[in-house]
């Protein structure tokens, strides 16, 4: 049990630091305004929380 939470954890901190690296290159490429790429990257990060965490609880319950 501990050993899965371990991996996942390692696993969701990959994730989201390369969802970062891609939304910043979305930014650039968009050329997306500094005052909303501050917006975007919450929105992003909220939302692959919220993925990541409901995830890890069905892998916990199965």
């Amino acid at each position: 049990m501990i050993s899965i939470f371990i991996v996942f954890i390692v696993f969701a901190i990959f994730i989201l630091f390369y969802i970062n690296k891609l939304t910043n290159t979305l930014c650039i490429q968009k050329e997306i305004p500094e005052e909303r790429q501050h917006m975007v990257f919450r929105t992003i990060n909220v939302l692959i929380t919220i993925l990541l965490i409901s995830s890890f609880v069905e892998i916990l319950y199965t």
